[in-house]
C-alpha cells in the first residue's frame, strides 16, 4: 500500500470539495468520507478518502494518482479561499482492535481502520481476500480510467451520494442510477485454475469481460451481464458467476 496525504485548509474547503466530488463532504462530521473525482463525462479519475482534521481536511490517495489529483484540485481551485499543501503523513491500516485516533473504513466494516501519523504499513491482513469476498475494487486494478463508479459498486461502498447536488460528472452518474439498468459491472466469480489480472473472460466464442484480483477460489471480474451466465473461461481457468 503506497499512499499520499495532503491537506486542504481555508474557510471554503468544504464548499470547494462539495462541488467536485461524488460524496457528501458534510459526512466528515462522522468520520472518513470515501469519494471520487470524475471527468465531466462521468468516468473515474481518482478515488480517495477525505479525513477530518481540526479546521482542515486531509486527502488520502493512492500515490500513483496523487500528482494528477493535486493538479486537478489546483485547476478547479480558481479563486476559492483554500490552500492545498503536502503533509508527509503516513497511513497505517488494520482489521483488529482500532487504535486511538484511527477511523473506521467507510467502504465495508471488514476493511477495518485507517490511522494517520508517522508510521505506514498494515497488520498483515489478507487484503486481497477481503476485497474479493466483498467485491471491493482497488485503485489501478479494478478502477481504471474506463471505469464508471456505479459499475464499480460505489453506491454499495458508501462512495456516492445521490442527494447532495451537483459535482463533476454528476449528470451521467445520476442518469445511470435512475434512468438505465446497468448492463456491465464488477461481480465475484468462482475460479478453478488461475489467470493474471487483465485476462479476457470468454463465454463460448464471445468476450464476456475481464478478470481482475483473485484470492483462493474466487475473483473479482468485470462482466457483461447478458453473457455472464453459465461457465466462462479466462485463459485456462474456468469461471462461474457467484454474485
Amino acid at each position: 500500500m503506497s499512499r499520499h496525504v495532503f491537506r486542504i485548509t481555508g474557510q471554503e474547503a468544504r464548499h470547494f470539495l462539495q462541488n467536485l466530488v461524488t460524496n457528501d463532504v458534510d459526512q466528515l462530521d462522522h468520520g472518513l468520507v470515501y469519494t471520487a473525482l470524475l471527468t465531466p463525462q462521468g468516468k473515474y479519475l481518482a478515488d480517495f478518502f477525505l479525513v477530518p482534521e481540526a479546521d482542515a481536511i486531509l486527502v488520502d490517495a493512492d500515490s500513483s494518482l496523487a500528482p494528477m489529483l493535486l493538479q486537478r484540485l489546483n485547476m478547479y481551485k480558481l479563486r476559492a479561499k483554500v490552500t492545498i499543501e503536502e503533509t508527509g503523513l503516513q497511513v497505517r491500516r488494520g482489521t483488529g482492535p482500532m487504535p486511538e485516533g484511527a477511523f473506521a473504513d467507510p467502504r465495508d466494516a471488514a476493511l477495518g481502520w485507517r490511522l494517520y501519523g508517522a508510521d505506514n504499513g498494515d497488520d498483515g491482513s489478507d487484503w486481497d481476500a477481503i476485497r474479493v469476498a466483498r467485491c471491493i475494487p482497488e485503485t489501478g486494478i479494478e478502477l481504471t480510467p474506463d471505469s464508471y463508479i456505479l459499475e464499480a459498486g460505489f453506491d454499495r461502498l458508501n462512495g456516492v451520494d445521490f442527494r447532495k447536488g451537483c459535482y463533476v460528472g454528476q449528470e451521467v452518474t445520476a442518469r445511470m442510477k435512475h434512468k438505465t439498468e446497468l448492463r456491465k459491472g464488477l461481480r465475484v466469480v468462482e475460479i478453478d485454475g488461475s489467470a493474471p489480472a487483465g485476462t479476457p473472460i470468454m463465454a463460448g466464442e464471445k468476450e464476456a469481460g475481464t478478470l481482475f484480483t483473485s484470492a483462493g477460489n474466487r475473483a473479482i471480474a468485470y462482466l457483461r451481464f447478458d453473457r455472464a451466465g453459465g461457465e466462462m473461461t479466462a485463459g485456462s481457468a474456468r469461471l462461474r458467476l457467484l454474485s
